[in-house]
């Protein structure tokens, strides 16, 4: 903890200055029953240098497994050492919100590019200047789904990720929303008759996630007409981003909104943060899409110039008028995403192949072991779920040699109890997955 500076005579001035007896009084608001009575149990002071020590130790403590096998919306991927050069310069990494936008036109101009970048992997008209994370971004496209449509239903996939649909309940509970969850058949995808039944006059989205939580590709383009006869917008939501790099744009199956998670772009696992929120929509929502958008123009000389064309948030006009109470985005994240897809270019889509050709190989291995059995049929990308004789035994097994193995389904998901859902990057190497075949071949 850095020195703080002020004296009692110092605090006893402020508080007389806002006209208050002590330090208490600032909490008068909240009820006495939440309040800390007495002081925390906390181990006694210690000197900085025995405090860094003990920090170091801690931190020490947090050894990523060297293979792993867990995805679930967070992937590990490689990040060219481009990214961490740009992102790090002083002008990028220390640069606050812009809110006298004009004068800094560097995060513009990223910005700008970072846009047009998600736009065109999206297969979609406008994409925003980014999200705090996937799960806030698919939240937000409910919310404008409902508010522009003047419906309070929201239809969710049950295969869509379940902290997604734990956040999207939440935003649902503060704004009224009905929520309905359509349930996945037995190739993993969503039940495509369940969910014609789940249509009605209120709906004001369905969200879908391909690929889904299982790792399986949807089929949007057959779901397309069943949303858009109800009159409802089609929100396509992902956590995998490099899937964008090889499937079929969401735009082009007939999304009104795409919203996920960008974090596989150039980002770090970091134990969970922080994130980047991917949204993008159709060019009729534009002045409707939360956050905002930055524009290239010219300016009075005839040169090239980016401004903030659209700010659709509380702090910029009147509140009423907010579509949304995020009041910031993920710009040094969204960075790091454009110079990491900048620097990958075309070999995007080569990455993604190599991103199926190694969970093939890897679910191929696992299914040689006694017992285990592939749960769904349909198509894949990076991740797939298999039932195993002893899910907690394998991921034991595994964590023992430094590994993390899959992630397991039962708590999220009883129906699949004894079941893992494994994931594979081009961080796998072919030596690396037949090692955890002989690891739990000995089980």
């Amino acid at each position: 903890m850095e020195y703080v500076p002020h004296t009692e005579r110092d605090k006893r001035r402020m508080l007389e200055t806002i006209g208050v007896a002590s330090v208490e009084d600032l909490f008068s608001d909240i009820p006495e029953s939440f309040r800390l009575k007495g002081s925390l149990n906390l181990p006694p002071p210690l000197a900085e240098q025995e405090a860094f020590s003990l920090l170091e130790e801690l931190a020490a403590r947090n050894r990523p497994g060297r293979i792993v096998l867990a995805g679930a919306g967070a992937y590990r991927h490689y990040i060219p050492a481009v990214v961490g050069h740009v992102t790090g310069r002083s002008e990028f990494y220390t640069a606050y919100t812009p809110y006298q936008a004009e004068i800094s036109q560097g995060i513009l101009q990223a910005i700008y590019e970072y846009q047009t970048m998600i736009a065109n992997l999206t297969g979609m008209q406008v994409a925003n200047a980014s999200m705090y994370d996937g799960a806030s971004a698919v939240a937000e496209a409910a919310v404008l789904a409902a508010k522009t449509l003047g419906r309070n239903r929201i239809v969710t996939a049950r295969s869509v990720h379940p902290e997604y649909r734990r956040v999207l309940s939440t935003y649902a509970w503060a704004n009224g929303y009905d929520l309905a969850e359509v349930p996945f058949g037995a190739d993993g995808r969503v039940d495509g008759k369940a969910l014609q039944g789940a249509m009605d006059g209120r709906t004001a989205a369905v969200i879908l996630q391909s690929p889904n939580f299982f790792g399986v590709i949807e089929d949007l383009s057959s779901l397309e007409e069943t949303v858009h006869s109800a009159g409802a917008f089609l929100v396509a939501a992902f956590t995998e981003a490099l899937s964008l790099g090889i499937l079929k744009p969401p735009g082009a199956s007939g999304a009104d909104i795409v919203a996920g998670e960008g974090q596989s772009f150039g980002n770090p696992m970091a134990y969970g943060g922080p994130y980047l929120g991917i949204f993008a929509a159709t060019g009729k929502l534009l002045r409707k899409i939360p956050g905002r958008l930055a524009g290239a123009t010219v300016d009075r000389d005839g040169n090239r110039a980016f401004v903030l064309t659209l700010q659709t948030r509380e702090q910029h006009i009147r509140r009423e008028r907010a579509t949304s109470n995020i009041c910031s985005n993920e710009a040094l994240c969204a960075l790091a995403a454009s110079v990491y897809l900048v620097s990958l270019g075309k070999n995007l889509k080569k990455l993604a192949e190599l991103n199926v050709w190694k969970a093939l190989y890897l679910k191929d291995r696992l299914l040689s072991l006694p017992g285990w059995k592939r749960v769904f049929s349909g198509p894949e990308f990076n991740e797939f779920v298999l039932r195993c004789p002893d899910s907690r035994g394998a991921n034991a097994l595994l964590e023992k040699e430094g590994i993390i193995g899959g992630c397991e389904l039962g708590h999220e998901y009883p129906e699949l109890e004894g079941c893992l859902l494994f994931c594979a990057t081009e961080m796998l190497s072919r030596i690396d997955m037949d090692r955890v075949v002989e690891i739990l071949t000995g089980a």
